[in-house]
């Protein structure tokens, strides 16, 4: 049973709906591919927005595409702070309770009423990778780290999908807390 598989950080970015990025960028707006992301069809846009809290602003956040069921702003819980919104550590997608932010693009600006989390760890894998870990959709694993820095996260989430490639995400503070670089070999303890 295979163990090991590559870890990559993710800095603060912000997935938008197509009605969303028309009222930030225009109407009939497209994304622009500045470059792809190790999740097949995803990548990373040339454009960027303004994300604004109660207490500060976060200027020049990536927008990643395709464009999105609905608006999610992650970020790190030092972003939390900057903003003066509660870091709630969340799965992507999972929005209740979350808190909102004014968001300012080229063309105008929305605000949501919730979307903005610090999206929980979690493991990308395809459907036949799952039956080769032994592991399905929404299982909980650990994940040692090792090196200098090294560590074990715990609560990491599977999630298996026909689209997905297998890699962990963390956020960037945490994989600088670990001393990680993207592309480094994890292992999932059993």
């Amino acid at each position: 049973m295979k163990t090991k598989l590559p870890i990559a950080m993710s800095n603060r970015h912000i997935h938008l709906t197509k009605d969303d990025l028309n009222k930030l960028f225009g109407d009939g707006y497209e994304l622009t591919k500045k470059k792809n992301l190790t999740q097949p069809g995803q990548f990373a846009a040339e454009e960027k927005v303004d994300i604004i809290g109660p207490k500060g602003t976060l200027r020049g956040v990536r927008v990643l595409g395709p464009v999105r069921a609905m608006t999610q702003i992650e970020i790190s819980v030092s972003d939390a702070f900057v903003l003066g919104v509660k870091p709630m550590v969340k799965n992507s997608g999972d929005l209740v309770g979350t808190p909102g932010a004014k968001i300012v693009g080229t063309k105008g600006e929305i605000q949501i009423d919730q979307g903005v989390i610090v999206a929980a760890r979690h493991i990308h894998m395809h459907t036949d990778e799952a039956k080769e870990y032994g592991l399905e959709d929404k299982d909980v694993v650990r994940v040692k780290v090792s090196g200098v820095r090294g560590l074990v996260f715990e609560n990491v989430l599977v999630r298996v999908g026909e689209r997905h490639k297998l890699e962990m995400h963390v956020d960037i503070e945490e994989g600088n807390a670990a001393g990680i670089k993207n592309g480094d070999i994890v292992e999932i303890i059993k």
